[in-house]
């Protein structure tokens, strides 16, 4: 089941069209996860003289943190790990943004979309980021959030055939970086989705990252898509 319909042609007519400028595509190729393992080291046998227990527990201890260091120190482009309980995070040092998704969901691939993680059983449930070039320097440029989110939200984020409606479009400030955020129902003939989205600009980039479920599975769902969007973030790169 189609949850977007949106790709990097979609985008770059959309944004054209809209907004009075021009933003050529800009997406990142996808990136492999590297894995790494960490071998605990034997403890020293009782024969040896306290000298030498001392400097081969020095050894073990820097063989063991050694391979933890280079892996905190690795400049990956994307990076997964437990941050807060029941969520993994994405830290994207390339594109320069990080966000949390609900642990469990398993990442897909699809064309348009930076970075999409959905739900196996329920897949309106997801949450997915998108990336294109600009030239604007602040969100507020392409107007108000209730205009930037009725463009994304009839053009974008939902199918022409979906009758939609935004709940509530709003403007936040973190660390100095505007974000624009709101919340809408697409409804399709079979279901209805209800979902968030979170946008903002940043290095050169307009950022779109968007997550939902379906209405029938809102209310048990909702607090943890607000987590999800709350937890979006960009970082100079």
């Amino acid at each position: 089941m189609t949850f977007l319909q949106n790709s990097p042609t979609i985008h770059r007519t959309l944004l054209h069209n809209s907004f009075p400028q021009k933003l050529p595509t800009s997406r990142s190729p996808r990136r492999d996860t590297v894995s790494f393992t960490v071998k605990a080291s034997q403890e020293p046998s009782a024969s040896l003289t306290s000298q030498d227990t001392q400097g081969r527990r020095q050894v073990i201890a820097i063989g063991t943190t050694a391979p933890l260091v280079f892996l905190m120190n690795q400049h990956s482009n994307s990076f997964a790990a437990e941050n807060k309980k029941g969520f993994l995070s994405v830290l994207d040092k390339k594109d320069g943004y990080s966000f949390l998704y609900p642990f469990g969901w398993q990442e897909v691939v699809i064309e348009g979309q930076d970075k999409v993680f959905k739900d196996v059983i329920e897949p309106l449930e997801s949450v997915s980021v998108n990336v294109i070039a600009t030239g604007k320097q602040d969100i507020t440029e392409f107007g108000s959030p209730q205009e930037v989110a009725e463009t994304l939200i009839k053009k974008v984020l939902a199918p022409s055939n979906q009758k939609t409606k935004i709940v509530e479009a709003k403007e936040q400030d973190v660390e100095g970086k505007k974000y624009y955020q709101f919340e809408f129902i697409a409804k399709a003939p079979n279901y209805t989705r209800h979902a968030l989205s979170t946008v903002s600009i940043g290095n050169g980039k307009f950022y779109t990252l968007t997550t939902g479920a379906n209405e029938r599975r809102w209310e048990k769902m909702k607090d943890r898509l607000h987590t999800v969007i709350e937890s979006f973030k960009i970082f100079d790169v």
